[in-house]
């Protein structure tokens, strides 16, 4: 299996560019559990170009009834990233220490799951929650510190590379 680099400038420009708008290429599941995951989803895509047909366990999206449960749910993309040995992004489960410019926060509310997608777009002081910012969808925010949200737990998702 080849690999090459993410493209975290990519990811960063399309957060920017649609984390308080939506682009019409793509459902919005706004009204049907939220738009969070999709669009980190989205966000990731811009940066690998390259998503994974496979059936039940890849990562793609080709219209709001075609898609994978990793597309737009949130423990189906932590699971994704984290197991990909294959053709798409490729992911681990990291320190906010190690984060970068495009990698996925993954905020609980409730301490039992996890319930909201985020993408790092701006990293000021990684040692500090203030220090980075975020972009997300279902509670639209541009270059938000992830500090400003009332959350139990976090995790980090950093993309390693692309299968391909």
């Amino acid at each position: 299996m080849k690999n090459r680099e993410y493209n975290r400038l990519e990811t960063v420009k399309y957060a920017q560019k649609w984390a308080l708008a939506r682009n019409p290429q793509y459902y919005n599941f706004e009204a049907v559990g939220g738009d969070c995951t999709s669009f980190v989803s989205q966000c990731v895509y811009a940066g690998s170009k390259k998503m994974n047909y496979t059936p039940n366990t890849g990562w793609y999206y080709i219209n709001g009834n075609n898609k994978s449960p990793s597309w737009s749910g949130v423990e189906y993309l932590y699971q994704f990233l984290i197991k990909n040995k294959g053709v798409g992004p490729q992911g681990i489960e990291t320190t906010q220490n190690k984060i970068e410019l495009g990698d996925i926060a993954q905020l609980s509310f409730d301490r039992e799951q996890f319930e909201h997608s985020l993408v790092v777009v701006k990293i000021e002081n990684k040692f500090t929650l203030k220090g980075i910012q975020i972009a997300s969808h279902t509670f639209d925010s541009l270059e938000k510190p992830i500090a400003e949200y009332d959350f139990q737990k976090i995790r980090w998702i950093h993309i390693e590379r692309v299968g391909i």
